[in-house]
């Protein structure tokens, strides 16, 4: 059953509005509450990039901010390859193509609910990634 889009916490979609903002590219949701995982849910994005990954990462961080959420910790801001930002309860994961179809974390975490994104193509970065990118 997915995830509601109105369901999920305040500061998960204002996270996934400030990556839609600066035109993220294949955004998901994962809700891994009830997997034991460290945190309940994953915002993944392509950044196209490093410029992009930069301001994305800006743009999360300036939205939460003005609800009261700072990142607990920071990786990757000044690379291309896969910035991330944890706020506790979530973690924001920016991409590039290449490194996200590497590391696929979709696949690695297929067992959460995927939640389908309002005005973003369901398909738009599948699941597999062997299929799409031979």
């Amino acid at each position: 059953v997915p995830v509601r889009w109105d369901a999920l916490p305040r500061a998960v979609r204002a996270a996934v509005e400030a990556a839609q903002n600066k035109k993220a590219a294949g955004l998901v949701v994962l809700d891994l509450s009830g997997l034991g995982a460290f945190t309940d849910y994953f915002v993944i994005c392509t950044g196209f990039s490093t410029p992009q990954t930069q301001a994305i990462c800006e743009e999360v961080e300036e939205r939460l901010g003005r609800l009261g959420r700072r990142p607990t910790h920071r990786e990757g801001r000044r690379s291309s390859d896969w910035a991330l930002l944890d706020f506790g309860s979530f973690v924001v994961h920016v991409f590039s193509e290449e490194a996200r179809r590497y590391y696929d974390l979709e696949r690695l975490w297929r067992p959460a609910k995927r939640l389908e994104i309002p005005g973003e193509p369901a398909d738009a970065f599948p699941a597999s990634q062997a299929e799409a990118h031979p």
